[in-house]
């Protein structure tokens, strides 16, 4: 594997090896010393041309658990702000020795122009409103160590699925680790191309009953030129998660959040700071997975 830039780039194997990788990783945390000697000499670039906090922090704990030398790159005080365009900055990365680049951009695809740019791998941390692939791996390792496995799960996912890159590669991996997916919401803000074996419906309470995983998105409103929805307060009535939809799941249903949330408009803090919910475990579980990408993308003989 040279990049990591889409879930749809991953089957089945590669994903469970992935996983499997990053139970290995978690392992780590729990030692005095939390670092492994395995990308020492190797140089991580974390370029952000949007703001982030739980990705971009988790790449770098990511990457310095693996004794990998880090840069950070924003594009606010750097040349972006000159007019520098992405082919020039990646021809820098380049010339700087960049062994691996981690890229998040407001552009769909730029991660993919990227990848055509430099030599080093090329690992997409959110590109537009396109994927998020490790973001998509940290929620499947989550479920399989809530749930114990994948294969066969109904996952029901809430939201603001037309702006969400999470949504998308959520349903392209969790299809290939053979869960069943619906998609609820208002109707103008879920998509019905988005897979031809996904299911959507637009009644949350209808649903809830036979929900294993419950994952509710963020309404992403700094992607939204029109009006989608009435109000928050009706959007919150409709579709956001409260203690009273809680107890409609199954007892043994989680719920699931990428975060960062609006409490009190897609889920309750009632909800968000449950046992159920597993919001937390999915920032520490993301340090894991991430070191399992870059341990199998640079990981080899130089």
């Amino acid at each position: 594997m040279k990049h990591l830039l889409s879930t749809a780039d991953l089957d089945a194997a590669t994903a469970t090896e992935i996983l499997d990788i990053a139970t290995e990783m978690a392992s780590v945390s729990g030692r005095e010393i939390k670092k492994l000697p395995t990308l020492r000499g190797r140089t991580v670039v974390n370029l952000f041309y949007e703001d982030s906090t739980r990705t971009r922090i988790s790449f770098e704990a990511a990457a310095k658990r693996l004794s990998a030398d880090v840069i950070n790159f924003s594009a606010k005080g750097s040349s972006v702000e000159k007019g520098e365009s992405l082919k020039d900055t990646a021809w820098t990365l380049q010339a700087m020795g960049a062994d691996a680049v981690v890229i998040r951009h407001p552009a769909s695809g730029a991660p993919h122009r990227l990848a055509d740019w430099v030599t080093g791998s090329v690992l997409n941390a959110g590109d537009g409103t396109h994927e998020h692939p490790t973001q998509a791996l940290l929620d499947a390792y989550t479920i399989r160590s809530r749930m114990g496995r994948i294969d066969g799960l109904h996952v029901v996912i809430v939201g603001d699925v037309l702006h969400s890159r999470v949504a998308r590669s959520n349903v392209l991996l969790l299809n290939t680790l053979g869960a069943k997916v619906t998609l609820v919401g208002p109707p103008t803000l879920v998509p019905t191309d988005l897979n031809a074996s996904v299911q959507v419906a637009y009644d949350l309470d209808a649903v809830l009953p036979q929900a294993d995983v419950v994952m509710m998105l963020r309404v992403q409103k700094e992607r939204m030129t029109d009006s989608y929805f009435p109000s928050a307060r009706e959007y919150s009535r409709r579709y956001g998660l409260d203690g009273a939809r809680l107890r409609r799941m199954p007892a043994h249903a989680i719920v699931m959040h990428p975060g960062p949330m609006n409490r009190g408009m897609e889920i309750t803090p009632e909800v968000a700071d449950s046992p159920r919910s597993t919001i937390v475990e999915q920032v520490t579980n993301g340090v894991s997975v991430r070191m399992a990408c870059l341990y199998l993308l640079l990981g080899g003989a130089r």
